[in-house]
């Protein structure tokens, strides 16, 4: 297990190379010059000052100089320094993703729950109205984009019933547990929607697969309770599938907390990274990338290695 878990770290970091070669790439062709983001725009200096400033920030050197040097300063832990207002983006990073990671764990958390819950329960009722109904849920939330969700969900839960805070990580002056909680809630349930709906329908599928198999018949002929043959017998091996959707999708989950951030104010890298695109602070979207796209193969990591947990017939070489 050791040797394939660092085999596949290894192996994560020309995968790395390629996406910041990509967004680097892709930046290049944004319209104006990178300059502008540089110099306030009520401030006006001359040709040469200008030729200047670009020579000190590496900007007059060629495109595939410019990003060797940003990977030569990443790979020392060096992202550079925000435009916006200077600070260091490894700092800002640091800061902003603990936000993150819980809304998107508490997103996941509720999502897996409920769509393995919901799976099973539609697949043991198949063909009837509940699982009819289930299933048109399911489509509903996989259909319904995460910024709709998050402004129907804001006006419904927090403005008409005010059931949860309209925005924000706390309340000012409350500092405590239960009142980030509170504000989490919301922006994290919204989050889960589309993960339970698909976690729903992998789960059915999978489950509807196993069911059928001949050791399940056996174990309900010899009297195995209900319960004990889903939970024992069915849950367990149709979970390896729906191990690999929960992994895949760890990257629409990160898209989506991008939305619900802006949208609810949540002080995270989503919200930071929306902020960077729109100032084109080069240097903290390169860092971002860099930091998501990290947290993305960790996960697809995390998730190979939860196959051998889930099925000891598993091995890794």
């Amino acid at each position: 297990m050791g040797t394939y878990v660092v085999r596949r770290l290894l192996t994560t970091i020309p995968l790395l190379l390629v996406i910041t070669a990509i967004i680097f790439t892709m930046l290049q062709f944004t319209p104006g010059d990178p300059m502008d983001a540089y110099i306030p725009p009520d401030q006006v200096i001359s040709v040469q000052q200008r030729e200047i400033i670009r020579t000190e920030l590496g900007l007059d050197q060629p495109k595939p100089v410019q990003y060797l040097r940003w990977l030569g300063k990443a790979a020392q832990g060096d992202l550079g320094y925000r435009i916006k207002n200077g600070e260091p983006v490894t700092s800002e990073i640091a800061r902003r993703l603990p936000p993150t990671l819980m809304l998107m764990g508490l997103g996941m958390t509720l999502g897996v729950a409920l769509g393995v819950f919901f799976g099973v329960l539609a697949a043991v009722k198949r063909y009837t109205a509940l699982d009819n109904g289930l299933t048109f849920l399911a489509f509903l939330g996989i259909s319904t984009p995460a910024f709709l969700a998050g402004l129907i969900g804001m006006y419904v839960f927090a403005l008409k019933l005010q059931w949860f805070p309209a925005g924000g990580y706390q309340t000012p002056g409350d500092g405590s547990v239960l009142d980030t909680l509170s504000h989490l809630i919301l922006p994290a349930s919204i989050l889960s929607v589309t993960y339970i709906a698909v976690l729903m329908r992998y789960t059915r599928s999978s489950v509807l697969d196993v069911v059928f198999q001949d050791y399940v018949r056996t174990a309900s002929a010899k009297g195995v309770p209900h319960t004990r043959v889903i939970s024992k017998h069915v849950l367990r091996n149709a979970l390896i599938p729906v191990v690999t959707v929960i992994g895949a999708n760890v990257a629409n989950l990160i898209g989506g907390a991008v939305f619900l951030e802006s949208i609810f104010s949540w002080p995270g890298t989503g919200q930071l990274y929306l902020d960077a695109i729109d100032s084109r602070d080069y240097p903290m979207i390169m860092g971002t990338t860099l930091v998501l796209a990290t947290v993305i193969l960790l996960a697809n990591l995390i998730t190979d290695v939860l196959y051998g947990a889930i099925d000891p017939r598993i091995r890794y070489s």
